[in-house]
């Protein structure tokens, strides 16, 4: 097998050792505490990390061979939920999952932790796409990583509630060790570091913000690219909160991971699509297209309390979020300069994560105390009640349907916007390999 195609199967591997304790903490946590406020700072909590420590992950996987940097991080993971697990077996309170309980959110931090460490790979891996496919071939080659993706999303989802009904976090926990360790070992014997050429590692080791930030805004509409980008990762708040509360008040655990098993099957046909027909000449005006899709399926798919509605909503979803990653990748590959891109994918992870904490935490306590008691037994239920439904569930619909609303009205005004033709004019004008992006103006 060709290099690309080794780091694709290790990058499945990977997401599955890791998002299966994601999905199977969010599943546990909720199941013991029927708490949405929970889950939903569990996702905050996710994501405000992530965007602190995006620029430093960018920092060393530009400092560092990315092969070492992968097999570090895979190893960190694997000592994190060590400890996670450690924890869980020591302390009564994190296995009655008592929500005011200190230990038990430390329990939550370790095992987050274990889960954002991997984020490593997941932004050297871009960068890799550059060393190893030719431009003209990348917009497909990131296609397949998507589609990899949602392999992975599929057997996460059905692993994590099967794992979550028989064996609890002790059982999800040592699955993720054995298969995060088989990532590292896999990597020891896969060739892929692009040979250092003279002077090219002799700048100083460090985080860089500002030069990384001046890039950035050097680059004719690269940093709009970014803001566009966060609008799926808006969305992406939205459903981290509240899309498991969401489901499990329909379903059992168990038919829940299959149901995700199921529509994850989008993510396997989208980036075998995107691998066979590219982007377009426009990666750009593809990703806001989706966005729209994106933000109109989340206005209607919870408009009645029905399980197909679901599925064929979350279907719809994660069909078209592989195009929105696809697209952004492309365009960052092409106009930044390859011995920054792992700074700048860095930056842009930063910035589109910390969109979702903004929904997060917004929506998480919203939604428990405002929209649900609303649909519940308040002026909500009097007044539309008796056609979209009352009770906790519908509250939750509620919200998802009156974002998707807002989200259709930004997307619109982001297409007619003046960045929006910069950062497509600074894409089809850059040279191969960001060789030549086009200054700002």
């Amino acid at each position: 097998m060709k290099p690309f195609h080794h780091l694709l199967v290790n990058n499945l591997v990977a997401n599955i050792a890791n998002f299966t304790v994601w999905f199977a903490l969010t599943f546990w946590i909720f199941l013991e505490t029927r708490s949405v406020f929970a889950t939903g700072l569990i996702a905050g909590i996710y994501l405000v990390i992530t965007a602190m420590l995006g620029i430093w992950f960018g920092s060393l996987v530009d400092h560092h061979r990315k092969r070492n940097m992968m097999i570090a991080s895979s190893l960190m993971s694997v000592i994190f939920y060590a400890a996670a697990l450690g924890a869980y077996a020591l302390d009564a309170d994190i296995r009655a999952a008592k929500v005011p309980s200190v230990t038990l959110w430390l329990f939550i931090l370790l095992t987050m932790a274990g889960v954002i460490v991997g984020n490593i790979c997941m932004i050297a891996l871009p960068t890799l796409v550059t060393i190893l496919v030719p431009e003209d071939r990348r917009d497909k080659a990131n296609g397949l990583v998507g589609m990899v993706s949602g392999i992975g999303f599929l057997t996460t989802s059905a692993i994590s509630g099967f794992l979550v009904a028989w064996g609890g976090m002790v059982a999800t926990l040592g699955f993720a060790m054995i298969f995060a360790l088989c990532v590292a070992l896999h990597l020891l014997f896969v060739p892929i570091d692009k040979p250092r050429s003279s002077g090219e590692h002799d700048a100083p080791h460090r985080i860089d913000l500002v030069g990384t930030f001046r890039l950035v805004t050097g680059i004719s509409g690269l940093f709009a690219l970014i803001l566009f980008s966060s609008f799926n990762n808006l969305l992406g708040g939205v459903f981290m909160a509240l899309m498991d509360a969401y489901g499990l008040s329909l379903m059992a655990v168990e038919q829940w991971g299959l149901l995700w098993a199921f529509v994850s099957c989008a993510f396997i046909l989208s980036g075998a699509m995107i691998a066979r027909t590219g982007l377009g000449a426009n990666p750009i005006r593809t990703l806001l297209f989706v966005c729209l899709i994106e933000w109109a399926v989340a206005a209607v798919f919870t408009i009645q309390s029905s399980i197909p509605l679901l599925a064929i909503g979350c279907f719809i979803w994660l069909f078209v979020g592989p195009y929105a990653e696809a697209a952004e990748q492309t365009a960052l590959q092409k106009v930044v300069p390859f011995e920054r891109q792992g700074r700048v994918f860095g930056f842009a992870q930063s910035i589109e994560q910390a969109a979702s904490p903004l929904t997060a935490f917004l929506i998480a306590p919203l939604a428990q105390f405002v929209f649900v008691p609303l649909m519940t037994d308040g002026a909500g239920a009097d007044a539309i009640g008796d056609w979209y439904g009352r009770g906790p569930e519908r509250g939750i619909a509620l919200v998802f349907t009156i974002t998707g609303l807002l989200g259709i009205i930004v997307t619109i005004a982001a297409l007619r916007s003046k960045s929006y033709r910069q950062i497509s004019a600074t894409y089809a004008e850059a040279g191969t390999d960001g060789a030549e992006p086009v200054p700002a103006q």
